[in-house]
């Protein structure tokens, strides 16, 4: 079971970050659906400390990203107003 485990997120590790990037439409998969993939796997009861740790670590990634996919939406929306009072 642990090198399932194991396996699992290797995969998650190498594919996450390329989804999460994805392209001009956005991300492929959407950080709900790799927590819910990490979360998962806390679930099965059979995570060994140094998988917990690596868990831990992509959970952190999401949220990284997740602050970060914010944070540029905050922007736009402020260019955007800031370009539109300019037009007046």
């Amino acid at each position: 079971m642990s090198s399932l485990i194991d396996q699992d997120i290797a995969h998650i590790r190498r594919v996450m970050p390329l989804s999460l990037s994805g392209d001009f439409g956005g991300p492929i998969l959407p950080a709900s659906y790799w927590r819910k993939r990490l979360h998962q796997l806390l679930d099965t009861g059979h995570v060994n400390k140094g998988q917990l740790a690596d868990i831990d670590s992509l959970l952190v990634q999401i949220g990284l990203h997740e602050l970060n996919a914010a944070s540029a939406v905050a922007t736009s929306a402020e260019q955007t107003v800031g370009a539109a009072a300019g037009q007046r």
